[in-house]
């Protein structure tokens, strides 16, 4: 555990990226230039180009400055055909391997990771970054490159504020980051994000057409990418899940541009891929899940928490009230008593699909769960238990986030979660599965990585992997996060 740390600890420094370090920020693995081709870096429209100029020539060589390309951001996003890194002002770790930028929900883990290591800077940096992206790119992102533009991922923004607010009790600074807060809430519950008829929210990307990073780089052995897969799935399988013909134009072997928008909305939730709202998830358009729709609930509680922070009783109290009407729609149309879990909800089958996955205990996580819906909830621990942790679902698909494998979100929310309602026993044991189970694996091969086999215990696991990317990615920051955060946890 001694090494474990000193790697984590020295991880935070490889994995940082600064606007010095810009030469190795702006290359993207997921993207191929052309021989001698500079990577393109985007500034918004309201930035300082003359003062991010000086800056990078005050601290890049010759070499490194030709090395890059410094553009404005055209006011359509549409636009761009070279793709490339949108400007942050402020360091920021990326997750690591492939991942060489800031990511949505990735960035939460890492950060409480930061916090529980000391690194309160980097923290705080990492905040700042975001309360800048949706100042200036509209809303918190996928990630900062511009092919993520039209989406974001799973909001942590509030948490991340509470986190670095809880070490540096600097309630300036939180006041200034409040318009951020306000319109990154009004992102995700206005429409298309909000569902009107049922007062919950869902995941949409805004964009349309295939994603450029997946077409660039999500290529198998033989040269097919994920939409290729796709298509020969839906050319030799029968699919009962929903009507594949909204998705897939078998005539024309294509497809369709719905299609296209459930696979970036799907990548919106973090969830790439999984069958969690079917097939490659590209039903998730139609669904409330219940992961966005808790994380929108402990937002809400947040805004309240904050509000009262700064003073605004009244500003608290519509926290308070918008808490409480998602709190009841959850209830009303994400608890499935039969089963006693919470499942994501169809609003155009107005049922509830019965795919147990471990966002079940994002409710406990959250505290929006009452005493005997969370006892329900562990009542089904065996589904998800395995010897290194929890699966993700238990159902085998061939998709990366779904059994057997295992992700350290999905294992630091839902012991977090358990131990929040009294299960004290059950959350030691499964955090102690998980942190032996990446410590074991980092004493076999040096390296912390990004997902792991929890029924084999091990990190290999391309072979299982046939939709998303079967190589395991090295970093890896939040598995880095979770060790730390579930080692302190469970003393």
């Amino acid at each position: 555990m001694a090494r474990l740390r000193e790697y984590i600890k020295t991880s935070w420094t490889t994995l940082t990226r600064s606007v010095k370090d810009l030469p190795a920020a702006a290359p993207d693995p997921k993207l191929h230039l052309a021989k001698g081709e500079r990577w393109p870096v985007y500034l918004p429209a309201r930035e300082d180009r003359a003062r991010v100029q000086a800056e990078l020539a005050a601290g890049l060589t010759p070499g490194q400055l030709a090395s890059l390309e410094l553009l404005p951001l055209p006011a359509d996003a549409r636009s761009i055909t070279r793709h490339g890194l949108l400007y942050l002002p402020h360091p920021y770790v990326v997750p690591g391997g492939r991942f060489n930028e800031m990511y949505g929900w990735d960035s939460y883990f890492i950060q409480v990771g930061l916090l529980a290591d000391g690194e309160t800077q980097r923290a705080k940096d990492m905040a700042d970054n975001f309360v800048y992206q949706i100042e200036n790119y509209g809303t918190l992102l996928n990630a900062n490159r511009t092919y993520y533009l039209s989406r974001s991922q799973p909001p942590f923004l509030t948490q991340m504020l509470l986190g670095v607010y809880a070490k540096t009790k600097d309630r300036a600074w939180l006041q200034a980051s409040m318009p951020a807060v306000e319109k990154y809430y009004r992102f995700w519950t206005t429409e298309p994000h909000l569902i009107p008829e049922l007062g919950l929210s869902r995941y949409y990307d805004l964009g349309d057409g295939p994603a450029p990073e997946v077409l660039s780089d999500e290529k198998d052995d033989h040269g097919f990418t994920h939409y290729d897969r796709v298509r020969d799935y839906y050319k030799t399988h029968e699919i009962a899940d929903y009507d594949v013909a909204l998705y897939y134009d078998k005539k024309a072997d294509r497809l369709t541009d719905l299609f296209y928008k459930g696979d970036r909305s799907m990548r919106e939730s973090g969830f790439d891929p999984s069958n969690r709202f079917g097939p490659f998830n590209i039903d998730i358009i139609h669904y409330a899940p219940v992961c966005l729709n808790s994380l929108l609930y402990q937002m809400e509680r947040d805004g309240s928490e904050l509000a009262r922070i700064l003073g605004d009783a009244p500003g608290a109290a519509a926290w308070d009230k918008r808490a409480e009407a998602r709190r009841a729609a959850i209830d009303r149309y994400l608890w499935d008593a039969d089963s006693g879990l919470y499942l994501d909800y169809s609003f155009k089958t107005r049922k509830r699909r019965r795919y147990p996955f471990a966002t079940t205990f994002y409710p406990l996580w959250v505290g929006a769960a009452s005493k005997p819906q969370a006892a329900a909830v562990l009542k089904n621990l065996p589904l998800f238990e395995a010897p290194g942790g929890l699966r993700t679902s238990t159902t085998v698909t061939g998709s990366q986030w779904d059994a057997p494998f295992g992700w350290a979100p999905l294992q630091q929310i839902p012991v977090l979660g358990m131990r929040r309602y009294g299960y004290a026993a059950d959350a030691d044991r499964i955090a102690a599965k998980w942190v032996s189970l990446v410590a074991k694996e980092f004493a076999e091969h040096g390296t912390i990585v990004e997902k792991y086999d929890v029924e084999r215990r091990e990190s290999d696991v391309a072979s299982g992997i046939r939709f998303g990317y079967s190589a395991n990615q090295v970093g890896f920051g939040w598995t880095n996060g979770s060790i730390l955060v579930l080692t302190a946890d469970s003393k």
